[in-house]
């Protein structure tokens, strides 16, 4: 099976590229981004060696669905979506800040509180917890957006003190991640899944706040099956999940976290393709469709003709 893990195109008006871990972004005069969701796959700051199939599909659509079924809540960049893999949307100046917000301790949270952490980004966590518990109350828990390398944790009052975003601004994005959070779990919840944690990124333009980037996909989120979940929690078991995590632990068990010295693991063919089964049926639960696999004779090609195609219609 074929995957795109580099772009290379030149659009009329094209005024830059930015080449992400996993999105290739082509500004277009200033005005519009053309985000392609490629198939290259991160882990732990590192993109790894081979791409998954259809990756970059499921996190495209699963994202602009999510984009509309949440525009009531705050506007968006989103424009269309001329190819399964592309996302054109407004160009924001973003926020130099992620907008983190976990309903479980798990993941990341959860290694910092069995380590003794009480306290993650000035939000202070209870005692006597277990892992993939709920709190009692969403929380939210930003980290700085890294030009390169690791984004790092940060508090709403340092975000503040710093000027990174304004008080007035911050507490309106704090006021939507909520909002977002609280929509993406009752749609979650409607197709039997919990929404776990998430991230939303955000921008402005013309004085306006815009929700930007991707929401609520495989890659930024975390699910688990409600079905199940309360089981297996009582037993300490882990939890099924549709998330990148799997992957991360992937890795993990084989020796890799992204530190100096370790090696990736060989990814064969098999292993590629069950990560892309396991994206395909993320797709399938949170969307409540099936996935309509996109032709992958000549990724590239088709992407071009279709962006070319949307812009010329633009003028």
């Amino acid at each position: 099976m074929n995957a795109l893990t580099h772009t290379d195109f030149h659009f009329e008006g094209q005024k830059s590229v930015y080449h992400g871990k996993v999105r290739d972004v082509y500004d277009i005069n200033d005005e519009l981004l053309v985000m392609v969701a490629t198939d290259r796959i991160s882990a732990f700051d590192v993109i790894l060696p081979k791409g998954i199939p259809y990756k970059g599909q499921v996190l495209n659509q699963i994202a602009a669905k999510f984009l509309d079924a949440t525009a009531d809540i705050v506007p968006n960049w989103k424009i269309a979506t001329p190819d399964p893999m592309v996302t054109v949307g407004v160009k924001c100046e973003g926020f130099r800040v992620e907008m983190i917000i976990r309903g479980y301790l798990t993941g990341s949270a959860w290694r910092e509180y069995k380590a003794g952490c009480r306290s993650l980004c000035g939000v202070a966590l209870p005692e006597g917890m277990k892992e993939n518990q709920r709190f009692p109350e969403p929380i939210i828990t930003p980290t700085t957006k890294a030009e390169a390398g690791h984004d790092e944790n940060i508090s709403k009052e340092e975000i503040i003190a710093q000027g990174i975003v304004s008080k007035e601004d911050y507490e309106q994005i704090e006021q939507y991640t909520r909002l977002l959070f609280q929509r993406g779990t009752e749609i979650a919840a409607q197709k039997g899944l919990i929404l776990v944690d998430t991230k939303y990124e955000f921008g402005k333009r013309d004085g306006k706040i815009y929700l930007i980037d991707e929401i609520h996909t495989p890659d930024s989120s975390r699910y688990f099956y409600a079905n199940g979940y309360e089981e297996k929690f009582a037993k300490g078991e882990p939890q099924r999940q549709l998330s990148k995590e799997f992957v991360r632990q992937w890795l993990i068990e084989n020796g890799f976290m992204g530190k100096e010295g370790q090696q990736v693991p060989e990814m064969t063919d098999e292993y590629v393709n069950s990560v892309s089964d396991r994206y395909i049926e993320l797709y399938e639960h949170i969307v409540g469709e099936p996935f309509a696999k996109a032709s992958s004779e000549d990724i590239a090609a088709r992407i071009e003709k279709n962006v070319k195609e949307f812009l010329a219609s633009r003028k």
